[in-house]
């Protein structure tokens, strides 16, 4: 019988990544989960603004001169005024999961008041077997009191390697600049109690503002992509790396798991500076997502990076009939993974060119 187990809390084996361009005064409301863990915050905008960390936690603090720093002639395929910004932090971390989440993000409550631990969550999620390849309609039989449904193949209850955990917000809605301007004052009261395998072949719009992954099993297909500042789009960072990230997962047997852990999200984004970011997005992503449910790759590419650059040559050849940015955002794909092998090389020798300037500190 499939049963749930506490999950481990992974305090030495897991980091926290943070985008931002403010204090981070929201993390006082964080501090019960996320005080024994080590943050990784990237600075968004001006790097000569001072960001005021509140007192006790463990971090690291990086801005843009610290990524170009790091990365020299490299740093171009990490965006700039733009949230993509984070997988930076995916970079300098040495841990072997992350879990990423957005500065204007709260605790939520459960249907009975209970302040929920979303890191918690998604730990379980992450330390339990994925179903991809057939769907148990009870969802997640891993959790506890839950088990396989009459009729579920035996050969298959084993399960997958869970590579990514995605979870949802309350309140306000992760919409679209259009859906946002006819629905200004939806917001989302609905508690799902439930955690479910994104199925084999199934895409899914990802949001990066309350996300899991085991980065030695997917972090070089976790690239948030060329956004924000000097590119003709921004909001669908988090989108194509979940694209890029499920293509890869199917083709290597991994899971994803979607639904619980709920966080509050505290603040709409204005619509029409949205719009304005969106645009060519929403007219792009109705010939990228086909691109994508109809991308197969090469049987010989066994590893995420093989698995990427292949990727990266289809999304130019295929896309940039689309439009020159895709073949500029190919290019960056395949940069950010020369990135991710020479940074995790110098990781492995703890050069000291890898820290940030003076903007490390310990609890």
């Amino acid at each position: 019988m499939a049963a749930a187990r506490p999950a481990p809390l992974l305090k030495d084996e897991l980091d926290i990544v943070i985008p931002t361009i403010r204090n981070l005064e929201f993390l006082e409301m964080w501090r019960p989960f996320f005080e024994q863990y080590h943050l990784i915050i990237v600075q968004d905008g001006d790097p000569w603004k001072k960001i005021k960390v509140p007192d006790g936690f463990d971090y690291e603090l990086y801005n843009r001169n610290d990524i170009n720093r790091i990365l020299g002639p490299k740093a171009a395929c990490i965006s700039f005024k733009d949230s993509a910004c984070r997988c930076f932090g995916y970079l300098m971390s040495k841990k072997k999961y992350i879990f990423t989440i957005d500065d204007d993000c709260f605790v939520a409550k459960d249907p009975s008041g209970k302040a929920i631990n979303a890191l918690e969550q998604h730990i379980k999620n992450l330390v339990t077997p994925s179903t991809p390849h057939f769907f148990n309609t009870l969802y997640d039989p891993y959790r506890d009191g839950v088990d396989f449904v009459r009729g579920y193949p035996f050969s298959l209850r084993e399960g997958v390697p869970t590579a990514v955990s995605h979870g949802l917000w309350l309140n306000i809605p992760d919409y679209d600049a259009p859906t946002q301007l006819v629905k200004p004052l939806e917001r989302n009261t609905r508690y799902v109690d439930a955690v479910m395998t994104v199925p084999k072949g199934t895409l899914f719009p990802m949001c990066g503002m309350n996300l899991a992954f085991d980065r030695e099993l997917i972090g070089p297909a976790m690239y948030f992509g060329l956004m924000g500042d000097g590119h003709p789009i921004g909001r669908y960072d988090d989108m194509w790396a979940g694209w890029c990230m499920k293509v890869i997962c199917d083709h290597l047997g991994l899971g994803v798991k979607t639904g619980l852990p709920y966080i509050w999200h505290s603040k709409a984004s204005n619509p029409f500076v949205n719009l304005k970011k969106e645009y060519n997005g929403i007219f792009w992503q109705e010939k990228a997502i086909p691109f994508f449910q109809s991308a197969v790759l090469p049987k010989d590419c066994n590893s995420v990076e093989e698995c990427y650059l292949a990727l990266a040559g289809e999304v130019k050849s295929k896309l940039g009939e689309l439009d020159p940015y895709f073949v500029k955002l190919g290019d960056a794909m395949v940069t950010w993974i020369e990135a991710w092998d020479e940074v995790n090389n110098s990781l492995g020798t703890k050069s000291a060119k890898i820290l940030p300037n003076g903007t490390s500190k310990k609890a």
